[in-house]
């Protein structure tokens, strides 16, 4: 009975770690989980990408 008794305690352990570690990471997990989802959408084309402003040069000639 011990055996099952730490077995559910390890899990649970787990359990709580990985739930710490994801709301501790959210913001970088987030954009990490968002390039992923892109590199493997085969219909992204990154020049169709609304967020990515052409800004004017620094040093207008």
């Amino acid at each position: 009975m011990g055996a099952v008794t730490a077995a559910i305690i390890a899990i649970a352990g787990l359990a709580l770690g990985w739930i710490a570690i994801e709301m501790a990471c959210k913001p970088c997990l987030e954009k990490g989980r968002e390039a992923i989802d892109q590199s493997l959408n085969p219909d992204f084309d990154p020049d169709d990408d609304t967020n990515n402003q052409i800004r004017a040069p620094l040093n207008p000639v």
